[in-house]
């Protein structure tokens, strides 16, 4: 059914009437005895600030597209993601729901003036129950009968102005006149929540007939009102009552108004009457935008069919939930918590403006446009007020609001819109390329990151498991399958095979960017990912593969080395037996890295050995550096670099020189040695044109039966930049001592 409410029924009328509420008739008198009518002003002119500003924010987001039903809860969740809008939005149904029973009672304890023994909570229950049987009229009907009820309110006012005219003494207003015993920000937090109904309108935004209009003409015209009633009563009260009269009498109205009693009480009950009907008819449409969104029972969401059958379940629910409060008696506590929420949402709205403005998003073309600075000031105003009107509610509301956020956070959910978050990071992003871009990459901040080339993510796990170890959170991790076939032909298992990368990365907590490319073959692949990854000054520099069992593929992994190094991508080449990077788990690990020096190696596996005990995972490990010398002389050489190289580098490892045995291949000497060890670095040596069969057989024997070894040829900024400029004047370059036949 097409909505008809219109600007000054569906938006106007429920938003003044929430404005013009209690405070105005039973607080401002008092306000204006204890500080004066300057300082009042001050606190009227102030608290509009954040009004306005709040106003302006959610009326231009109305203005950018549709609104639809949930008001500030859509509004927040199409902007900064469901799981924000949630944390928002159930607090937003709950506190609309607990203001029903405040007003009722309310306006339960303003029949005390009348009737002394008035019994609060049956008054109260029968309130509740009175305006939800109003609201199953449908929302028009009952906003209908809002207007009479602001007819009744401007009657008061009238009456008000009336008296000031009749009886006003200009020469008896004390413009800073303060009793002293009410403090200037205690009398701010007694007026605030008098503004705090500027998105009453909003909640109506589902029926509205055109909310991108109705919503900032209507919020925008009853906030002007407010602040321009806010402004005469003060004056008036002032020009026509001692200050001792306006501190001691709350109904100081019926004595200055024209009329008296019989007009002022009529406006009263009508203002708070109105504001319990505000929301009624706004708490069940939160919860069905709530429901429609899956953050609530679908029971909630309706079916589309029959406006008011269709919110029947949550104006059951918003019921039971407000006659349930009514037995609490007591709901002081529950009034500051429902403050709270409310400024929490219309802080959050604040910023919602902002970061869509910040954002830079194409689609960010708002009718009614605000300077995002306007929007910020207004929600961190917002924070502010809270915690000077009630610290420990504010704070209430506060971890509640971030335990629904934690929780909704961690399932699951798909939204078919954009946010403005994205259009914020890809600013961030952009922002910080360009800055990264005039910075050129040193040994000093040099970091690995690296592109894994997985064949099957599933079967090469551990090989992805250890790229997420050596990056650390220090770098960017990128894992791509590479589909071979025709770019120009439909290739639909491609999506499949990056949603289940997603899925296993997710399941994993593997912090890593999947990708799928349609390659003419895994060669060239390789070669045409690496280089085309990354982007100004943040592209991969190591590239990771896992050892293959074909001798073919070996061959050709070998020749991509040469290219790579070409580009200045370092390669990393995984070989282990299924699951080592989980073996031993009751011990203390150790990482072997075997050092040469002969090919500057050395300095990219000692990284990545300490990158590595820098997870939580190996933390415990131990670093064991070893190397193999010739002579006693070597030995004692290449025992003195690594000592003063470990002392300047600050890198915790314990070393080992072994003395070459005669007759005792190499690869005897690293298997025997490294038996016992978890992960084994050992150097890669770039392979002549013609050699890679035999290089390839050779590191097969090398490897032989250890669990985990990773064979690594540094092409980086790193080689032989281990110690920073300067620092390796007193390392005798001679005692690096190489491998013999070429290894680290």
């Amino acid at each position: 059914m097409t909505s008809k409410l219109g600007t000054f029924l569906g938006v106007y009328t429920p938003t003044v009437l929430t404005i013009l509420g209690v405070i105005m008739y039973l607080r401002f008198g008092w306000l204006v005895g204890h500080l004066g009518l300057l300082q009042v002003l001050i606190i009227v002119l102030l608290a509009h600030v954040i009004t306005v500003s709040t106003t302006l924010s959610f009326s231009s987001v109305a203005t950018n597209g549709r609104v639809g039903a949930g008001g500030a809860y859509y509004i927040v969740s199409r902007s900064l993601g469901l799981e924000i809008g949630g944390s928002i939005g159930l607090p937003l149904f709950l506190s609309q729901t607990f203001s029903v029973t405040l007003y009722a009672y309310g306006l339960a304890e303003s029949l005390r003036i009348v009737w002394p023994d008035v019994p609060l909570a049956a008054v109260a229950a029968v309130v509740v129950v009175g305006v939800a049987g109003l609201s199953l009229a449908g929302a028009a009907a009952a906003l209908k009968a809002q207007v009479g009820l602001m007819g009744v309110v401007g009657l008061s006012l009238a009456a008000l102005i009336t008296g000031v005219i009749r009886n006003g003494d200009p020469a008896g207003v004390g413009l800073s006149a303060a009793s002293g015993d009410v403090g200037f920000w205690q009398g701010f937090a007694v007026f605030f929540p008098a503004v705090t109904g500027a998105m009453a309108g909003l909640g109506l935004s589902g029926d509205l007939k055109d909310p991108g209009r109705s919503i900032p003409r209507g919020a925008l015209l009853a906030v002007g009102t407010g602040l321009l009633v806010y402004l005469l009563v003060p004056i008036g009260l002032a020009l026509t009552a001692s200050p001792d009269d306006l501190r001691t009498d709350p109904l100081i109205w019926t004595k200055v108004a024209f009329g008296g009693a019989w007009l002022v009480l009529p406006g009263l009950w009508s203002a708070i009457l109105s504001s319990a009907v505000g929301s009624i008819l706004g708490a069940p449409r939160s919860l069905q935008a709530l429901a429609r969104d899956g953050l609530a029972p679908r029971l909630f969401a309706g079916r589309g069919g029959h406006p008011v059958r269709d919110l029947l379940p949550g104006l059951i629910l918003s019921t039971g939930i407000a006659l349930g409060a009514v037995l609490l008696g007591d709901l002081n506590a529950v009034a500051a918590v429902v403050s709270m929420f409310f400024l929490t949402v219309y802080g959050t709205t604040n910023f919602v403006a902002a970061f869509e403005s910040l954002s830079g998003d194409p689609s960010w073309r708002p009718a009614l446009r605000v300077p995002w600075a306007v929007s910020l000031v207004g929600g961190v105003a917002c924070l502010l007020v809270m915690f000077l009107i009630a610290p420990a509610a504010a704070l209430v509301a506060l971890v509640l609001e971030l335990g629904l956020w934690a929780l909704l956070s961690r399932r699951e959910r798909a939204a078919g819109w954009g946010d403005a978050r994205r259009g914020l990071f890809e600013n961030l992003i952009r922002w910080a390329l360009v800055r990264l871009s005039e910075r050129p990459v040193s040994p000093r901040n040099w970091r690995p990151h690296t592109l894994v080339f997985a064949q099957d993510i599933e079967r090469e796990l551990d090989l992805v498991r250890y790229a997420d170890w050596f990056s650390q959170g220090r770098g960017v991790v990128s894992v791509c399958e590479l589909l071979v076939g025709d770019l120009d032909a439909d290739h639909p298992e491609a999506l499949e095979r990056l949603a289940r990368m997603r899925r296993v990365l997710e399941e994993e907590e593997l912090v890593a960017f999947p990708e799928v490319d349609v390659v003419d073959g895994v060669v060239p692949g390789i070669v045409a990912v690496a280089q085309a990854n990354g982007m100004a000054g943040l592209s991969s520099n190591t590239v990771m593969l896992g050892w293959p069992t074909s001798q073919e593929l070996q061959v050709e992994f070998l020749r991509v080395q040469r290219r790579l190094a070409r580009l200045g991508k370092s390669l990393v080449v995984g070989r282990f037996k299924p699951h080592s990077a989980f073996r031993r788990k009751g011990r203390r690990r150790v990482v072997d890295v075997w050092w040469g020096g002969l090919q500057h190696n050395g300095d990219l596996m000692l990284l990545l050995a300490y990158l590595l005990t820098r997870n939580a995972e190996w933390r415990d490990a131990r670093v064991r550096i070893v190397s193999v010398a010739s002579t006693d002389t070597m030995r004692q050489q290449t025992a003195l670099f690594l000592e003063r190289m470990l002392s300047v580098i600050r890198i915790d490892a314990d070393y080992e020189i072994l003395l070459k045995e005669k007759d005792v291949p190499v690869r005897t000497m690293i298997q025997s040695k490294s038996a016992e060890a978890d992960v084994v670095f050992l150097g890669l040596a770039p392979t002549p044109p013609g050699g890679e069969t035999d290089a390839a057989a050779r590191l097969d024997q090398l490897a032989g039966d250890l669990p985990c070894v990773f064979f690594v040829h540094n092409a980086s900024l790193l080689s032989g930049e281990l110690l920073d400029s300067g620092e390796n004047a007193d390392v005798d370059e001679a005692a690096r001592s190489p491998l013999p036949g070429g290894g680290a």
